[in-house]
């Protein structure tokens, strides 16, 4: 509903703003000042959306490898500062800019790691627009979902389905994006072995469901038998211990009867890329998409020639790819397995992921 002038006059927005509730003009969040610095739960002022923003109450927001890198600012990307992280969050609705079109008040929506895109050059036009040399991201140039209250460009907004339980939609806006980005990215056909490096966590774990939805057959890779027995139960084919071969490669070649067809890389491991281009089958697609702080892909160019392997890099996905992806969700071919903690824990949740002992995904609830 339009609040009337003087309720707008009180909270601070300008009258061209749509809100639907009483917006407080505080709001919790995390924040960091400096890169490594200390995560603060603290009280911050309620952003204002732009005349092409949403304002989005948001209820979950999942936690990335992606915004442990940010606060540690061990990417050649620098961040804002200071900074609200977080680029999967999943909310509602509750207030707009006067220029935003197709959205309504109550409307389920979520922060992606793309917030913006100028929608214009040449790479937005071909629907590439997370590669937009004007994109705008969450959690990163952008204070993202970190917060009880976050804004979001209306045309990259994601359109969660009305009635979906938002705490386990909100890892599909990153995490499910883009290993399904990824695995369309491997353009392999049903039946073909896809190995999944990194299996056991939160992208890992998305990545083995849409596998399977999509018709393939997968080999899980990680380290531990607790993990083993998580990407079973998901519905891995197989599942290797990196920590227990001694010959991981020959060991992939030996279970995938020549080695699988594509290989998705969310592990933030040099060692495992490098491992990937070795047993991937001739022919065969080594997708990368996990982002080790410096790494570089060590390849023989005369085994990449002869075996005529190509190695792709994977970024996020456009809208379509994001529409797709929580399609696969809404029609429970995907789920991905959850710990909701409060948002208050976020800095107990980066120390667990710093140390590889996060199966699935953690999400915070931004009221607690």
């Amino acid at each position: 509903m339009m609040m009337n002038e003087d309720d707008d006059e009180l909270l601070g927005y300008p009258l061209a703003y749509i809100m639907s509730e009483s917006i407080p003009k505080t709001q919790k969040a995390v924040v960091f000042q400096d890169n490594g610095g200390k995560l603060e739960y603290k009280d911050i002022p309620v952003p204002t959306p732009k005349p092409n923003e949403l304002l989005i109450h948001v209820k979950y927001s999942g936690v990335c490898h992606t915004d442990l890198h940010a606060w540690k600012g061990d990417w050649p990307l620098p961040t804002k500062k200071p900074l609200v992280g977080g680029h999967e969050g999943a909310g509602v609705v509750v207030g707009m800019g006067d220029n935003v079109q197709g959205w309504k008040i109550g409307d389920y929506a979520g922060i992606k790691w793309l917030n913006g895109s100028c929608l214009t050059c040449e790479y937005c036009e071909q629907g590439a627009e997370p590669n937009c040399p004007k994109a705008d991201l969450s959690g990163y140039t952008h204070d993202g979902s970190f917060e009880q209250y976050a804004t979001a460009d209306a045309v990259q907004a994601a359109r969660i389905p009305k009635n979906a339980d938002l705490a386990q939609a909100a890892p599909i806006l990153c995490a499910g994006v883009t290993v399904y980005k990824a695995l369309k990215t491997a353009n392999v056909k049903a039946g073909d072995w896809v190995c999944v490096s990194g299996a056991g966590g939160g992208l890992g774990s998305l990545a083995i469901q849409y596998a399977i939805a999509m018709g393939y057959r997968v080999l899980a890779i990680d380290g531990g038998a607790d993990k083993g027995e998580y990407c079973v139960m998901l519905g891995a084919e197989a599942y290797l211990d990196y920590t227990k071969e001694k010959d991981l490669v020959t060991a992939v070649e030996k279970v995938t009867n020549g080695g699988p067809h594509a290989v998705i890389n969310v592990a933030v491991s040099e060692e495992a890329i490098d491992q990937s281009v070795k047993y991937v089958r001739p022919l065969g697609t080594v997708v990368l998409v996990g982002l080790p702080a410096g790494s570089k892909v060590s390849a023989s160019v005369f085994f990449a020639i002869v075996k005529t392997i190509q190695i792709k890099g994977s970024y996020v996905g456009n809208r379509q790819d994001t529409s797709e992806a929580l399609d696969f969700f809404a029609r429970g071919l995907v789920n991905c397995p959850i710990k909701v903690v409060g948002l208050s824990e976020l800095p107990k949740v980066f120390k667990l992921m710093g140390e590889g002992k996060i199966m699935g995904r953690y999400v915070l609830d931004t009221s607690k």
